[in-house]
C-alpha cells in the first residue's frame, strides 16, 4: 500500500511539473508573440509612411511642374501674341513703336524692334509671376519693285541726243538709238531678234542682234556688225538677248490704286485740286487733276492716285513723311475713262523731290496714258527745266520725254526719249524697292525661334 502511495505521489508531482511547465511556457510564447505584433505594426506603420511619401512626393512635384508649364505656356502665348502684333502691322506698313507692350490676363509681354541692315528682328519677353519666356521673330525685307536698270523699255525703244547721260545699266526690248553725242556709263542692252543698237558711246559692253555707228568701249555680243569701235573683244553670233517685261504690271497699279482710295476722296472744284501752301496728303484719291505750283509743297503719308492729269510746276516741291523711313511712295495719274489725252504728268521749271530722309526711299510717278503703246503721239510723262531729286518715272505703256538739265534717279517706259543735258544717274538701292502698301512692299517672315 504505502508503495502503491508513493507511486501515486511521484506521478501527481511528475503532472504538477508538467502543468506548470506548459502553464508557463504557455505565458511566455503570448508575450513573445505579442512584441512581435507590435514590431510588425511599427514596420508596416514605417513602411506605410515611407511609401505614402514617395508617392506624395513625386505626385506634388508633378502638380508644382504642371503649374510650371500653365505658367510658362501663359508667358510664351503672351510673348507670341505680340510678337504676331508687331509682325503683321509691320507687314502691312503699319506704324509700329520701338518698343511695344501688351496684357493677356496676368501675363504681360514687351516686344523690342530693331533694324538689321533691311529686316526686322523682333524679341518678345512674355512673363508671368517668376516664368519668363522669349522669341525672335525676324521679318525679312519684301521683296519689293526691282529697277534693275538706269532706264528701261518696252517695243517703244529709247533714244538719247544732245549730251544725253545715263549712268547705269540700260535695257530695251526695242531699239536702242542716239545722236549727237551721248553716254552710256554701263552696259547696254537692245532684246529680241529686231534688237539694234545705233549711234550709242557706252563704257561698258553692248548686246544687240544689230550693233552699227556706235563706241563700245568694253565688249560687244551680236550677229550684225557695223561701222562700230570696239574697246573689248567682239562675239559674233551671240544668241539674242530675251525680251523682259516691265517691273511693274497694270494689276500692282491697280493694287496700288485702292490702297490710296481707302484713305478718303478730296474735294476737287472746277475739275482741279490745287494745292494751296504746305499740306500733307495721303493715302487718298483724288477724282480730278493735280496742281502743285510755285511755294506749294506736299508730304506724302501715303499713295496718291490723281483721276486726271498731274502738273508739279514752278519750284513746286513733294516730300515723303519721315515717320515712313525706307519706304518710297507712289503717286498714279491714270483716269480709266481716258488713258490717250488724259492720265498725264508734267514736270517743269525746277521742281523738288524728297524722299523721307532714308537713302532708299523715293516719289515713283506712274503715268497710265496708252497714247504710244496705240500708235499716237501724246506724252504720257515730260519732265524738264531742272527737275530732280529722289524721283522715278514710270509709264508702262506712255513715253517719256525728260529734256533740259533734269537728274533723275531711275526711268522705264515703253518709249523714252532723253535729251538736252538730261541725266539719269541710277541708285544701287533701287534693286528692291519697298513701298508705303500693297502686296510688293512690307515685309515676309524669314524665321522664327524660341530663345528662352
Amino acid at each position: 500500500m504505502n508503495d502503491e502511495l508513493r507511486i501515486m505521489n511521484r506521478e501527481r508531482r511528475k503532472n504538477s511539473g508538467f502543468f506548470h511547465t506548459s502553464y508557463f511556457l504557455l505565458h511566455t510564447s503570448s508575450a513573445k508573440r505579442g512584441q512581435a505584433l507590435v514590431l510588425v505594426a511599427i514596420f508596416f506603420t514605417a513602411i506605410s509612411v515611407t511609401v505614402g511619401l514617395g508617392v506624395v512626393g513625386p505626385v506634388l512635384h508633378q502638380v508644382e511642374s504642371v503649374r510650371s508649364v500653365e505658367t510658362g505656356a501663359q508667358s510664351l502665348y503672351a510673348a507670341d501674341a505680340v510678337s504676331q502684333d508687331v509682325s503683321y502691322r509691320l507687314i502691312k506698313g503699319m506704324s509700329v513703336d520701338g518698343v511695344e507692350t501688351l496684357s493677356i490676363g496676368a501675363a504681360t509681354a514687351i516686344a523690342t524692334t530693331t533694324t538689321v541692315l533691311n529686316d526686322k528682328e523682333i524679341v518678345s519677353a512674355g512673363s508671368k509671376d517668376r516664368f519668363v519666356r522669349k522669341n525672335k521673330v525676324v521679318l525679312g525685307a519684301g521683296s519689293g519693285t526691282a529697277f534693275n536698270y538706269g532706264v528701261q523699255t518696252g517695243e517703244g525703244g529709247i533714244h538719247l541726243q544732245n549730251s544725253a547721260i545715263v549712268i547705269g545699266n540700260v535695257f530695251s526690248n526695242g531699239p536702242i538709238t542716239g545722236e549727237n553725242s551721248n553716254l552710256i556709263k554701263g552696259d547696254v542692252i537692245s532684246a529680241g531678234s529686231s534688237g539694234l543698237i545705233r549711234g550709242v558711246h557706252a563704257t561698258s559692253s553692248a548686246y544687240a542682234h544689230t550693233i552699227e555707228d556706235s563706241t563700245i568701249d568694253r565688249d560687244v555680243h551680236y550677229q550684225m556688225i557695223l561701222n562700230t569701235t570696239v574697246g573689248g573683244t567682239s562675239y559674233p553670233g551671240s544668241s539674242d538677248q530675251a525680251t523682259s517685261t516691265l517691273p511693274i504690271g497694270d494689276a500692282q497699279i491697280e493694287s496700288w490704286k485702292s490702297d490710296a482710295a481707302v484713305g478718303g476722296i478730296v474735294t476737287c472744284s472746277g475739275g482741279v485740286y490745287n494745292v494751296s501752301g504746305s499740306v500733307t496728303l495721303g493715302p487718298k484719291k483724288i477724282p480730278c487733276n493735280l496742281k502743285i505750283d510755285g511755294s506749294d509743297q506736299v508730304t506724302l503719308l501715303g499713295n496718291l492716285w490723281v483721276e486726271g492729269n498731274i502738273e508739279i510746276v514752278n519750284t513746286g516741291a513733294v516730300r515723303i513723311d519721315p515717320s515712313l523711313a525706307e519706304k518710297s511712295v507712289i503717286i498714279v495719274a491714270d483716269k480709266p475713262s481716258n488713258r490717250i489725252t488724259s492720265s498725264k504728268i508734267n514736270l517743269k521749271n525746277r521742281t523738288t523731290f524728297s524722299g523721307s530722309g532714308h537713302p532708299n526711299s523715293y516719289v515713283l510717278l506712274i503715268s497710265q496714258n496708252q497714247s504710244a503703246e496705240v500708235g499716237g503721239s501724246e506724252l504720257a510723262i515730260e519732265v524738264q527745266n531742272n527737275a530732280m531729286g529722289k524721283l522715278l518715272v514710270y509709264a508702262g505703256h506712255g513715253e517719256i520725254n525728260l529734256k533740259n538739265d533734269i537728274n533723275l534717279k531711275e526711268v522705264t517706259g515703253y518709249k523714252i526719249t532723253i535729251q538736252n543735258n538730261a541725266q539719269v544717274v541710277y541708285e544701287s538701292g533701287l534693286a528692291n524697292l519697298l513701298f508705303s502698301s500693297g502686296p510688293s512692299g512690307g515685309y515676309f517672315v524669314d524665321s522664327w525661334k524660341e530663345v528662352e
